[in-house]
This record gives structure tokens, sequence and C-alpha cells, in this order.
């Protein structure tokens, strides 16, 4: 037994924080440039795209980087089991980052495809495996802090990468930055297989129940008609949802979602209650990854266009300096930049001279910066809650998420309002503010529904229900393609961040109504 241990937690934590550190380090330096590379001229390396097409291939990418794991954690959950899933993940993500960085149209879109089905195998059995850990009695009242803490590790690679993207753009192109992505993927896959032996005990198959569908019933009556219905939406005359690719997303979810609702009928009567509240949080937080997702669209294209980065005579100027991650865009007024369109025009240098600005890219690094900052505050904060007997339930402070999810809205509505777009540049602070209160909704909501996927599902379906918790991610995702696509056509920036309110207000007080069921369901199954 002391050989799983570090102090309070088991051993294998450490080996899972480090796996998905990196494999996180990858995925969003990818995410942090993939707008930026979109609309960028071929001329410069980028792949000249309109920006429309580029918030309709955000949006459908990041809603099938988290279908898949509807596949990974079915296949890992009757066939293969966690670690051989992982490591299939590993590697396939780790081939689409470097094919990123290789040119033409069709290596981009087969590149994308191999990081959409590595995920699927990847991101929905570590995050199994954490829970698996914390299913021992010395450990299960560690849960929450556990996946807290395996949260921190998803952040801290989060925040290291977007100053290597920085870096590697700007001193040599986009290609060797997504090279570095995928390197920092295979150190994560070298790290898990360094440290296998410490999680094999808890990567158990599941026997399968009488109520359970084959996998060939599955992939008969649910995988199929999947790319039957995409191929439905993609052909039908005109678009219901504003184009063809998220027609054909939207429409060929159906089937999946039609197959997580038929786990509560199928479910015998002890697992129907805790099916029933797993699903019914599930549909509430597809709202949260909605507007949480707009960081790599609309709030990159705030950061761009409309917030003041110039560096020139900053403290930070001489730091960000010596490692090149700042940009210098020269002032052409036959065929100025877009970031000189609402720049003051005491603020325009003149005719052939440059100025110094942050990199985009960079501003994607304020969020994961404010998780590692906050998660030992919060983490704290519900220990010394629990110590006195007070510590909310986990559907409370998935409630509690959702509602600060919204407030970080409205600080971007005050935003919009604190100048004139028009003719000014925001200050950098309403991003850091912005960015803070999310993620104080964020640290309350995403590693708790990972905690309550694990605590609440029957033991044979944790991967599978954990693959529904990332589907309801994968719904919010492509819906927030569908609303960064919409930036366009507010005059009116300010109402874009009224109608991601409305929504999380909405979905909080769905939530909110449902508080008390949850938490009986909970109790019921002895766990807070």
């Amino acid at each position: 037994m002391e050989n799983n241990r570090t102090s309070s937690h088991p051993r294998g934590l450490y080996v899972l924080f480090f796996t998905e550190m990196w494999e996180r380090f990858g995925y969003y330096l990818m995410l942090g440039i993939f707008s930026l590379y979109m609309i960028d001229s071929t001329q410069n390396g980028g792949m000249g795209f309109s920006a429309v097409k580029k918030s309709d291939i955000y949006g459908t990418y990041l809603g099938l980087v988290y279908l898949t794991p509807f596949i990974g954690g079915l296949l890992a959950d009757r066939v293969l089991g966690y670690r051989k899933s992982i490591i299939i993940g590993a590697i396939l993500m780790a081939s689409g980052y470097i094919g990123l960085s290789l040119p033409g149209e069709s290596v981009f879109y087969l590149s994308l495809f191999l990081i959409i089905v590595g995920n699927g195998f990847f991101k929905p059995n570590i995050s199994t495996l954490v829970g698996n850990l914390y299913n021992k009695p010395e450990y299960k009242d560690k849960k929450d802090a556990g996946y807290n803490i395996f949260y921190m590790g998803i952040n801290i690679g989060a925040f290291i990468c977007n100053f290597v993207a920085a870096y590697m753009r700007n001193n040599y192109g986009w290609g060797y930055a997504f090279i570095a992505a995928g390197v920092g993927m295979l150190i994560g896959l070298i790290w898990f297989l360094r440290g296998m032996k410490h999680v094999k005990e808890v990567d158990i198959l599941k026997p399968v129940q009488k109520e359970d569908l084959s996998l060939k019933k599955i992939f008969g009556l649910v995988l199929l008609p999947v790319f039957g219905f995409a191929v439905l939406g993609w052909f039908l005359p005109g678009t219901i949802f504003g184009s063809d690719g998220t027609d054909a997303f939207l429409i060929g979810s159906i089937p999946v979602v039609i197959f997580y609702a038929s786990l509560w009928f199928r479910a015998s009567a002890e697992d129907k209650r805790p099916v029933g509240a797993l699903l019914a949080v599930f549909a509430a937080v597809v709202i949260f990854w909605a507007i949480f997702h707009q960081n790599g669209d609309a709030l990159t294209i705030w950061a761009k266009d409309y917030t003041d980065r110039n560096i020139e005579n900053t403290i930070m100027e001489k730091a960000f300096d010596g490692i090149n991650l700042t940009q210098n865009i020269s002032y052409d007024a036959n065929s100025p930049k877009s970031y000189f369109t609402n720049l003051p025009a005491d603020k325009i240098p003149e005719q052939g001279k440059s100025l110094k600005l942050y990199s985009t890219e960079l501003y994607q690094s304020i969020n994961p910066f404010w998780v590692i900052v906050l998660t030992p505050v919060l983490v704290g904060f519900w220990g010394f809650l629990r110590r006195r007997g007070k510590e909310p339930g986990t559907p409370a402070k998935i409630v509690l998420g959702l509602l600060i999810t919204g407030l970080s809205a409205l600080v971007m509505v005050a935003a919009v309002k604190s100048v004139n777009v028009d003719t000014e540049k925001a200050s950098n602070w309403w991003l850091f503010g912005t960015y803070g209160v999310i993620t104080i909704g964020e640290l309350c909501l995403s590693p708790m529904g990972l905690s309550l996927v694990s605590k609440l599902s029957p033991p044979r379906l944790t991967a599978l229900l954990m693959g529904g918790w990332f589907l309801s991610t994968s719904i919010g995702n492509k819906l927030s393609g569908i609303l960064s696509g919409m930036w366009e056509g507010y005059e009116d920036k300010s109402k874009f961040f009224l109608v991601n309110f409305a929504l999380a207000f909405a979905a909080f007080l769905l939530l909110f109504a449902m508080l008390r069921w949850l938490n009986r369901v909970m109790k019921e199954k002895g766990v807070k």
C-alpha cells in the first residue's frame, strides 16, 4: 500500500497529473493559435479562410473533439481498457498536431481528424482513471480535491503553451508552433508509460449486464445512424443552423443523444435515478461550454482587434523582447491592418513605421493563470467549510459555477461600454477580469462535473458516462462556434455578451430548480 501513496493522495494521481499536463499543453497550444492560423493569409503561412468559415470550422472541430469520447469511453469500458486507450489516443493526437505543420488543405483536415479521434481515446479514460484511484475507502472523501489537483495540471500545461506558441510562431512560423504541440503530447506519453504501474490496479474491464447493449448493437443502432444523420444534415436544401457543417454536426449528434437517453430507460431500478441525475446535469452544462469556449474565438478576436495590445514603454517590454513574444506591425495607409481600424489617430504611427504589440495568443494564458492561482484558494475554502460541516455538495457547486459564468459575460458588457469600440481600444484588464470571474465558475463546475460522474455512475458505465459529460462539452463547443459566428452581426458588441449572460442564467435557473432532487440522489448513493 505504501508504494501507491504520496502524502494523502494516491501516487497514480501524479502520474496522471503530468500526463494530462503535457497533453493539455499540446491541445491548448494548438487551440490558442487555431483561429488566428485559419484567418491569417496564405502569404504568411496561414489558411486564408474567411471569418465565417473560421468560426464554423472552429466550432465543428471543438464539437467533434469532445464527441468522440463517447466511442473511446465505450471501447475502453468493454474491450481495450483505459491504459491502452490512452496510449492510442496520445499517438494519434501527436501525429495530428505535427501534421498541421504541413501545407495543404487536405492535410489540414486529415490532421484535425487524427486529433479528434485521438482525443476520443484519451480524454474520457484518463479522467476515469483519476476517479478509480479514489474509489478506495481511504481516498473517497478526497475525490473532489483530487479532481481539483488534476485540473490544475491541465491548466499548468495550458498556461505555458501559449508562450511557447508565440515564441515559435514569431521566430519560426506557424508550422513549428504546431510541431511543439506534438512534442508536448509525446512527452506526456513517455511520462505515462514510465509511471503506468501506479495505475495498473485500477484499470479493470467492467462486466456487461443484461440491460446493456452489445457493442455490435451500439455500432449498428448508434454509430451508423450518426453518419447517416450527418450526411442528411449536410445535404439538406438550404441550412437550418447557419451552415452545412453545423447542420451535419447537430443533426448527426441526435442518435448519440438518444443513446444516452436510452441508458436511463434501460437502467435497473438501482441505477435509474443516478443515471437520470447525470443526464440532467449534462443537459444544463452545455451552456457553460458554449460560453467558456468563446476564449478561443470571440474573445480572441476581441483581444486581437479591440484590446490595447501596445507593449511599448511598459515594464513588460524588455522582458518580452528578450524572448520575442511580441509582434511588430507596420502602418500602411493604403492597406491598414485590422488593428489600426479603431486605433485613435494620435496613436497611429507614421507611414511605414511599426507598433510593438503583445502576441494575441498570450491572452489565452490568462484563464489557466487564474486556474493555477485560484485552485489552491478554492480547494482550501472547500476544505475550511468541510471541517465545519458546511461544504456544499457537488451539485450545488456546479449550480454556483453556472451563475458565476453568467457574471463573467457581464464583465465584457462593461468592457464594451467602457470605450467607443469604433474609435478606441479597451484596456487589457477587462480580459483579466472576465477570465478571472469565469475561472471561478469553471473551478466550481468542470472538475466537479468529472467528480460527479465518478461518484454517481454505475461502475461498468463510468467511462461511457464520462463520455456523456464530454458529449455535453461537445455540443456546447459547437454552440460556441455558432455564437462566435454571430459576432460580426452585432454592431453593438455588448448585445453579443448579453446573449451569453442570458443563456448562462437560464441554465442556472434550470439546474437550481433540480438541486434538491440532485442532493437526494447523492444521499441515496452515500456520496456528497
